[in-house]
């Protein structure tokens, strides 16, 4: 885990005899933290640009079923969330920071270029009772219909909510009546560009292992030990995230729609390019920070280092294809049988989670105090809420997505529509309204004695995250005749899951350090973004459970699509709800066990 220096850190004795006070500034700041803010905010341009496009891209583009494209998105955003913990640990063992970012920058770009190229469009087919039909596709006034060829006839597809397909002849009657189960939508993809698309998504996992914890840490060595300016600095370094996904939220999927998805995803490229550059050609401003540690005997791993990190893309792609082709639990078959049925990947996170947790509690117990012991529990107790609220909020980039592409009026005022993908612009833009707003709030609230604790924090988060869902399932009851419900109804639950958000994220890496034995602060760090890597991997599966029939990338009945999406969403949001208000129960006995961590 990444380490900031302590009082103990030796530095080089101060012989510039120049007054700190007038030094360069930047709002009263380090003046690299300008380049440290600019670096990150680029990155994240891309980043989330890259996000804002990902699922439909498998569902449009390859043409994935809704299960496979959002187990792959989860999949690929858990390893995201995990590999920081390898990138920082070589960092400052081996790498530096500096070298790290510039690393992890390279092969992110390398990984959004790559993504251009997807080849053509896969093509459509569907299997009906075992027998193969070609689909075709038809657009008028911006609606595609989907139909299978049957000789010189053309069958619109149109599915049942009791799971049958209706194919309907040019004059609207039902020409044929497929069995629940018996037509089954498949394409055919390019193997080759599939595999690129996989390597690609498996060199920006990689890359964000080593540029994510290591451009925090550069801001942190911006500041001695004991400078108060240090809290503050991190707030407008990480406003620079926010601003980031702000812009590429809107102008990568602009692209994707009015050019291509090479165009969205080459502008995350050249995002991450700049800030790349930024940090590779500082003009000396970076000297002295993250710089490599001394090693013994001065040797420079680096090279070696770099090269294995490399071998970590064909094992991720392994796990991807393992995750891609992993077979659907048999329905009855019991938690053993889902458990058997995990793909790799999902075995390795829960795994880790699960021994880990109790191990730790064991090893606490035994080595630690009364006192140790009781707030480590408090922070296990917490961090196994931090899942479920990760969980709910990351169907930001799946399920939520593909909710506002089939069933979301997207019109603005009736002046303008956006696209699918820009709408998950909404999040970032409340986070940069709210954050200050909220700051303020909890300062006075601190001020008056009256500032919730921790746990009661976490436990609004939750009711929140849930309340956003069923505020849209509430929308969803004034879905006109084309099942779409009006986009600020999807917008509304960005604002509440925003300001949800903001009552957990701040505090979550604060409440750690301020709870664990200091021996194992850096293993229980470790414990907390596996948390949010095994949260990532299992919005996935939330996800699949509200996958919906589709041909050729488009659904077949809008209004199952609408029923389907509101089912999971009013039980999830339920569910959510429910957790917060045991975990707000819960509050006073972990506040007891926290021995007065604010």
């Amino acid at each position: 885990m990444v380490e900031t220096p302590t009082a103990d850190t030796p530095r080089e004795p101060d012989i510039s005899h120049v007054n700190p006070a007038a030094e360069a500034t930047w709002f009263g700041h380090p003046r690299q933290l300008a380049r440290l803010f600019t670096t990150e905010m680029w990155e994240r341009f891309g980043f989330y640009g890259m996000r804002a496009l990902l699922t439909l891209y498998l569902t449009k583009h390859f043409l994935f079923g809704d299960r496979a494209a959002t187990g792959l998105y989860g999949g690929f955003t858990a390893l995201v969330y995990l590999t920081p913990l390898i990138g920082g640990y070589l960092a400052d063992q081996y790498l530096g920071s500096k070298r790290a970012v510039k690393f992890g920058a390279i092969l992110m770009a390398l990984g959004y270029f790559t993504l251009c190229f997807g080849g053509e469009t896969s093509r459509p087919y569907a299997l009906v009772d075992g027998q193969r039909y070609e689909v075709a596709i038809d657009t008028r006034e911006g609606v595609e219909t989907r139909y299978v060829v049957d000789g010189a006839q053309r069958l619109a597809i149109k599915g049942n909510e009791d799971g049958t397909v209706s194919l309907l002849d040019p004059a609207g009657a039902t020409a044929r009546t497929v069995a629940a189960g018996a037509f089954q939508s498949e394409a055919d993809r390019s193997p080759f560009f599939v595999t690129l698309m996989l390597l690609a998504l498996c060199m920006v996992s990689v890359g964000n292992g080593f540029f994510k914890p290591n451009i925090s840490t550069m801001v942190g060595d911006l500041y001695r030990p004991g400078d108060r300016r240090r809290d503050t600095g991190f707030t407008i370094f990480y406003m620079g995230i926010n601003l980031g996904s702000l812009g590429s939220q809107l102008l990568c999927p602009l692209l994707a729609t009015t050019i291509g998805w090479w165009a969205g995803f080459g502008l995350a490229a050249l995002g991450m390019l700049f800030s790349w550059f930024l940090i590779q050609f500082d003009g000396g401003r970076l000297n002295g920070y993250g710089e490599p540690p001394l090693t013994e005997g001065g040797k420079d791993r680096a090279l070696g280092i770099y090269a294995a990190a490399l071998i970590g893309v064909p094992i991720f792609y392994l796990l991807f294809t393992n995750l891609m082709n992993a077979p659907a639990p048999v329905e009855g078959a019991g938690i053993v049988g889902y458990v058997l049925a995990l793909p790799l990947m999902g075995k390795l996170l829960f795994g880790t989670f699960l021994v880990a947790v109790p191990g730790i509690l064991i090893w606490s117990a035994a080595k630690g105090s009364r006192t140790e012991f009781q707030m480590m529990v408090a922070a296990m107790i917490l961090i196994v809420f931090n899942v479920v609220f990760w969980t709910l909020f990351e169907q930001a980039g799946s399920s939520l997505t593909l909710f506002a592409d089939r069933n979301t009026d997207l019109s603005i005022f009736g002046l303008f529509s956006i696209s699918a993908g820009q709408t998950q612009f909404f999040n970032a833009f409340f986070i940069v309204v709210f954050a200050p707003i909220m700051a303020a709030m909890w300062t006075k609230l601190a001020a008056a004695g009256k500032e919730p604790s921790i746990p009661v924090k976490f436990g609004l988060a939750l009711i929140g995250v849930g309340a956003g869902f069923l505020f849209l399932v509430w929308g969803g009851q004034f879905a006109g005749s084309d099942f779409k419900v009006a986009i600020w109804w999807l917008a509304g639950l960005y604002l509440i899951h925003s300001v949800a958000e903001l009552c957990i994220s701040p505090v979550g890496l604060s409440m750690i350090t301020k709870l664990s034995i200091a021996r194992i602060v850096g293993l229980m760090m470790g414990v907390w973004f596996l948390s949010i890597s095994v949260a990532q991997y299992v919005a996935g599966i939330v996800a699949q459970v509200a996958s919906v029939e589709t041909v050729g990338g488009q659904v077949t009945n809008l209004k199952v699509s609408l029923d389907t999406y509101n089912q999971v969403f009013w039980t999830i949001g339920l569910a959510a709800a429910a957790i917060g208000l045991v975990l707000l129960a819960l509050s006073p006995l972990i506040r007891k066990w926290m021995h007065g961590v604010q």
